[in-house]
């Protein structure tokens, strides 16, 4: 096989993955291997790949390359999340274009029109993620909303609900207006927003007195049913048991009494909107208030709004101030800054609201996954240890859980009311066993399934992705079947810290209410992609590179190199492309040596040399010292330091040192043990670095010799871990530190290589000599001497020992030694000019404290010194 001049991705990349595909290795079905399983975090279905992604997935492709390699069974489970609210939204935006409103649709057509949408464009992610290498067994794609899997997230609901922890109530809920959903409270960010903080006085009924109230929100006033004072404040006690009129609506309100109102804040006077504030709907239930809500679930004001009705919330915010002021009602305006929850999808501001929902009882669940991750005899690592903090925050203060949404992209939920009360409802799998309920609930044997109306609502996405690793094994519908039992607890699971509690901690919740066991063994959390700057990479700020483009450019084993390079385990990285230059460029150099090694001719009579014996021992040793600190490292989830430990290993020590002490002669043949040893090393390097950079790798090892399929890198046996003989390392570390003293001196003094040197040596170490002629070779040294006294000439340390090399002028390339030698003396004139006009200035040594002139001095004979050796080496050049 011709091997190119040079290594092109482009040309590889396709190539190989085809190969791998044909040939089925990304496939697992269960047998008497050791199980390695890991799940995707699946991407949104609307989602397009990007640097989050890039680094997720490649985590989680060497983890599962490298398993492959240990011989067990590895099992990469991919696939996507319906993402109920961003593909509703892109959904409706889409029928929008084409004039149609869903509206206009039934469910059962809108949700044709979703899953059409999510035939043409979902699912571009996983082919993407192919371009990355990923190896992920394509066989067992799975979506949120296949048939098997919305079955399973059914008949989770039904058991839940039927054990209690499933309930409908009528709460105030986070409310996104752009979206018309609730959201849970893990779904909204507060954000520090500057907004005003508006004074209004209210008339007292009967009276001409007023009360002032500072509001945030003035166009509120509509749902306002009390004014509230704290009964210990001495400054309304002529205001108990009266009542107070609403600006503009002109409705009469209580005036109710309450320690909850803070005596310092605003005016100690609190308007009560129990319809759009939690603690104002706390204050209504106690001092049982009406509830008046005044927005549509658009967020703009209905009927109780009056004139405003139908506009936004916010232009009414802008309106309703410049009414009040013109009507001598709107007393003073304060910048104020307060928090806002905002959508974490849609970002926009959530609105406070009562509705009927549905909740799952989280205090009870979530106790035996704290136990797993935080108890005494805890299962489940996290990577890295400091987010066990915010896990035990989140899991020790956990709110029930909202689950329905106002949506129709979704599990519909199994809820089948068969009268007009609220509690006119029955949970079942399917309407016919919803039927045989409603019979029984009502007593009506003549009741028909036309009779029952489904809750419309969808549940929350999460709902269906806490199932996940359980789901795709058909864990839920078939808990006894082969694959749940075989891959089930999985091994990894590589994601984000955003979300550890709404996916993380929700699937160890799960994984221990249905299958009694942890769903993982580590969760390792990765960093957020940055740019240099430290920004967080967004569209908006057009600060993400394409990630398509990256591969285009540098390569995915590039990228895949340079993502990691950037990445330590759970911090945020610093992306700089130049780290995929840099990926491209170490790609580059092992094809040079590869080449290299393939262009040696091989005479099977040579004996091998004493210099390519024990640079192979050496090797040896450094590589299995290598592979015991990769280990270690993958055993802590530092994948850049092992990245980085083979990078080291393949750079340095095997290319500028290995294969430099082995190297024939100039258009000399290699001795074969020599070089079929040098294969095998290859090989082993290729092996570590294959989970890294899997295209170049398997490239390389088929150029190597033939390979059938069975033989193929990608399903090859890593290297195992052997004894080393770390005395030999310890011996070539200082044999180094010999070699780029003596390369030192030959740069200094333009001493070319083809012109042997002698070395002698005060031996003060006592170090081994067995180095010697790997010295010698790599420096053109004709012989070492080992000697008790100095020698005249050019000299260096390594530890105690000394070294000297005499300079001899047939060695000197004495025009470029002279031009070297007169730079250096013009920059030692001129830096003695500057110190001596110090020294000569009056002013600066009257006033210089004494060190300051004593160092001055000392410069300045130094360099007096340095003049006099430079000039004496030239005479003696000349």
């Amino acid at each position: 096989m011709t091997i190119p001049s040079k290594y092109d991705a482009s040309q590889v990349e396709d190539k190989w993955y085809d190969y791998w595909m044909k040939n089925n290795y990304f496939h697992s079905t269960p047998d008497e291997r050791e199980p390695y399983t890991i799940v995707i975090p699946p991407p949104n279905v609307t989602g397009v790949l990007h640097m989050g992604h890039m680094l997720n997935n490649t985590i989680q492709d060497v983890l599962i390359r490298r398993a492959r390699l240990l011989g067990k069974n590895a099992c990469w489970v991919p696939g996507t999340d319906h993402a109920s609210i961003a593909t509703e939204a892109k959904v409706v935006a889409k029928l929008k274009e084409q004039g149609i409103t869903k509206n206009d649709l039934t469910r059962e057509e809108f949700l044709q029109h979703a899953f059409d949408w999510k035939d043409e464009y979902g699912g571009k992610i996983l082919e993407q993620l192919k371009k990355l290498g990923a190896s992920c067994d394509w066989e067992r794609t799975a979506f949120t909303m296949d048939p098997e899997m919305s079955e399973s997230v059914i008949k989770v609901f039904v058991d839940l609900y039927n054990k209690g922890l499933i309930y409908r109530g009528y709460r105030m809920v986070n409310w996104d207006p752009e979206a018309k959903t609730t959201l849970s409270d893990e779904e909204v960010i507060h954000e520090e927003r500057q907004g005003n903080l508006y004074y209004l006085q209210y008339k007292i009924e009967g009276s001409d007195d007023t009360l002032t109230i500072a509001t945030t929100r003035p166009e509120t006033i509509f749902g306002d049913t009390a004014i509230c004072i704290n009964p210990n404040d001495e400054r309304f006690t002529h205001l108990k048991g009266k009542k107070a009129i609403v600006p503009l609506s002109n409705r009469v309100i209580p005036i109710i009494e309450d320690e909850y109102v803070d005596l310092e804040f605003g005016t100690g006077c609190l308007k009560v909107t129990p319809a759009h504030d939690e603690n104002d709907k706390n204050l209504g239930d106690k001092h049982k208030l009406e509830v008046i809500d005044i927005f549509n679930d658009d967020a703009s004001l209905n009927s109780f709004g009056l004139h405003y009705q139908g506009k936004d919330r916010f232009v009414v915010r802008k309106e309703i101030a410049k009414e009040l002021e013109e009507k001598g009602i709107l007393v003073k305006t304060e910048v104020h800054t307060n928090k806002v929850g905002t959508s974490e999808r849609t970002k926009a501001v959530i609105e406070p609201r009562l509705s009927d929902q549905w909740f799952l009882k989280m205090k009870d669940l979530a106790q035996p996954a704290i136990d797993a991750v935080l108890g005494e005899d805890a299962e489940i690592n996290l990577y890295p240890k400091k987010f066990e903090n915010t896990y035990r925050h989140w899991m020790e203060n956990v709110r029930d859980w909202n689950i329905s949404r106002q949506l129709w992209w979704g599990q519909q939920i199994p809820a089948y009311f068969y009268g007009d009360g609220k509690e006119d409802f029955v949970v079942a799998e399917n309407i016919d066993d919803a039927l045989v309920l409603a019979k029984e609930r009502t007593g009506k044997e003549d009741l028909k399934t036309t009779d029952l109306k489904q809750d419309e609502d969808a549940l929350d996405t999460w709902f269906s992705s806490w199932l996940w690793p359980m789901s795709v094994f058909d864990g839920i519908r078939n808990p006894e079947n082969e694959e749940i039992k075989y891959y089930y607890p999985t091994n990894d699971l590589v994601t984000g810290p955003d979300i550890l509690f709404f996916w993380v901690a929700r699937m160890i919740v799960a994984g221990y209410e249905y299958k009694d066991e942890k769903p993982f063994n580590n969760v390792y959390l990765t960093g957020l992609v940055r740019d240099k700057q430290r920004r967080k990479m967004s569209k908006s700020l057009g600060n993400s590179p394409d990630a398509l483009k990256l591969i285009e450019d540098y390569g995915a084993d590039g990228v895949r190199v340079g993502l990691l390079l950037s990445s330590a385990a759970g911090n945020d990285l610093m992306f700089e492309e130049d780290l995929c230059q840099q990926g491209k460029g170490f790609a580059n150099k092992i094809w040079n040596a590869f080449r290299l090694i393939k262009g040696w001719e091989v005479d099977a009579n040579l004996p091998q040399p004493e210099t390519s014996k024990i640079g192979l021992e050496w090797y040896e040793a450094k590589f299995q010292k290598t592979l015991a600190e990769i280990e270690d490292h993958f055993s802590k989830y530092r994948l850049s330091d092992a990245l980085m430990a083979i990078y080291k290993l393949i750079n340095d020590d095997f290319s500028s040192w290995l294969l430099e002490i082995v190297k024939p002669a100039y258009q000399q043949p290699i001795d074969k043990k020599t070089f079929d040893a040098i294969i095998e090393v290859l090989e082993n390097n290729l092996k570590v670095l294959h989970p890294f950079m899997p295209f170049l790798t398997e490239d390389i090892w088929q150029y190597i010799a033939d390979r059938t399929p069975e033989e193929a890198l990608i399903i090859a046996k890593y290297p195992v871990i052997k004894d080393f003989d770390s005395k030999i390392i310890e011996d070539f570390e200082f044999a180094t530190g010999v070699v780029s003293g003596i390369r030192t001196i030959r740069k200094d003094k333009n001493i070319s290589f083809k012109d042997a040197v002698e070395l002698f040596v005060i031996n003060n170490d006592k170090n081994s000599s067995e180095f010697d002629a790997v010295i010698q070779k790599l420096t053109n040294t004709s012989v070492i001497n080992y000697v008790s006294e100095k020698i005249e000439g050019a000299s260096f340390r390594v530890k105690s020992n000394e070294y000297f090399v005499p300079i001899s002028i047939e060695n000197i390339d004495v025009e470029a030694e002279i031009i070297k030698l007169e730079g250096e003396l013009k920059r030692a004139e001129g830096f003695l000019f500057g110190i001596t006009k110090k020294l000569s200035n009056e002013r600066f040594v009257n006033n210089a404290p004494e060190q300051v002139l004593a160092l001055e001095r000392k410069k300045e004979a130094d360099t007096l010194a340095k003049i006099e050796t430079i000039k004496s080496s030239l005479n003696s050049l000349k």
